[in-house]
C-alpha cells in the first residue's frame, strides 16, 4: 500500500469505534488520569515556595488527561490531527510562571499525557518514577534548612562587626548596607538550620541595635 492509499484511507475512514478502540481508549484515559493524580500529590508533597497555588496542581491533573485524548485523536485520523495543529497553533497562554521548576511538572504533566496516549505505559511510569527520585533526592539536599533575611538597625561602627560575631557558624552573606546620618541598615542573608534563630535574641540585646526585622525566603537562592 501506497502513502498516497493510506493519506485517502485515512481521510475516508468512518468515525464509529470498535469496541477494542474503545476499551483502549479507556484504558489510555483512565492511565492518564492516574499519571496526573500521582504528579498532582508529587508537587503537593514537595512545594517548596511561597504560596500553594491549589489551582495549578489541578491544573496538572487535567493537562495530563487532555494531552491523552489530543494524542488519541490525532493518532487515528490525518484530518482531526491536520486540524490539531491548526487550531493549537493559534493558541496564546498569557499565565506567567514564577517559578521555574511549575514548568517541570507541566512538562511532565504533558509527556505523561502523550506516552498515556500512545499505548506506552511502561515508559510513562518509568519515566514517572525516575522523576520522583531525582525530586526526592535534590529535595533532600535543601530540606531542615530555611533562608532568613535579616535587616538590623543600628549606630555605632563597631555595632556592625558584632553583629556578625553573633551569628557564629551560620553561613551568611551581606546582601546590603545603607547608611543614614547616625544610623546604618544591614540586610543579612542568613542560612538556619530546622528553624533555630538563637541568634536574634542575641542581635537584639546588643548595645546600640535599634531592632531587627527577619524575612523568611523561600525562593530561588545560590549557595556559597
Amino acid at each position: 500500500m501506497s502513502v498516497k492509499d493510506v493519506i485517502k484511507n485515512s481521510f475516508l475512514s468512518s468515525d464509529s469505534f470498535t469496541k477494542t478502540d474503545v476499551e483502549q481508549i479507556f484504558v489510555s484515559l483512565l492511565a492518564a488520569l492516574l499519571l496526573g493524580l500521582f504528579i498532582y500529590l508529587v508537587y503537593r508533597v514537595f512545594y517548596a515556595g511561597v504560596i500553594y497555588s491549589k489551582s495549578f496542581a489541578v491544573t496538572i491533573v487535567g493537562m495530563t488527561v487532555l494531552t491523552c485524548m489530543v494524542t488519541l485523536a490525532i493518532s487515528t485520523n490525518v484530518v482531526i490531527s491536520l486540524g490539531m495543529v491548526g487550531a493549537l497553533s493559534i493558541v496564546r497562554f498569557r499565565t506567567a510562571i514564577k517559578d521555574p521548576l511549575d514548568l517541570l511538572y507541566l512538562f511532565w504533566a504533558i509527556t505523561a499525557g502523550i506516552t498515556a496516549g500512545a499505548g506506552m505505559y511502561f515508559l510513562a511510569i518509568c519515566s514517572s518514577i525516575i522523576m520522583l527520585v531525582v525530586i526526592i533526592i535534590f529535595y533532600s539536599r535543601t530540606s531542615g534548612q530555611s533562608i532568613y533575611v535579616a535587616v538590623v538597625h543600628y549606630t555605632g561602627d563597631d555595632t556592625g562587626d558584632k553583629i556578625l560575631q553573633e551569628l557564629g557558624k551560620l553561613k551568611y552573606c551581606i546582601k546590603s548596607k545603607t547608611l543614614r546620618a547616625q544610623e546604618t541598615e544591614m540586610a543579612i542573608e542568613i542560612s538556619v538550620k530546622d528553624k533555630n534563630l538563637f541568634f536574634e535574641e542575641k542581635i537584639r540585646n546588643l548595645e546600640n541595635v535599634k531592632d531587627i526585622t527577619l524575612i523568611q525566603y523561600n525562593g530561588e537562592y545560590h549557595g556559597w
